[in-house]
């Protein structure tokens, strides 16, 4: 012989494989809106001292 094979599946055993597969994947997962999905930070923590705006600071670097 060269090759086993394994012997057919019956009526019932089909029918039990058959209810375990609809218990384990009947149904869908819940869905996942896709704004649950992506996480949106800041990548450095702001720094009020350094994004201040000063409207005159151009007069004080190039005209002092």
């Amino acid at each position: 012989m060269t090759h086993r094979t394994e012997p057919r599946k019956t009526a019932p055993d089909t029918a039990d494989a058959a209810a375990l597969r609809r218990d384990r994947f009947g149904t869908l997962p819940e869905r996942i809106r896709p704004e649950d999905t992506v996480e949106t930070r800041p990548a450095t923590l702001p720094d009020p001292a350094r994004d201040r705006y000063h409207a005159d600071e151009w007069l004080v670097r190039y005209c002092g």
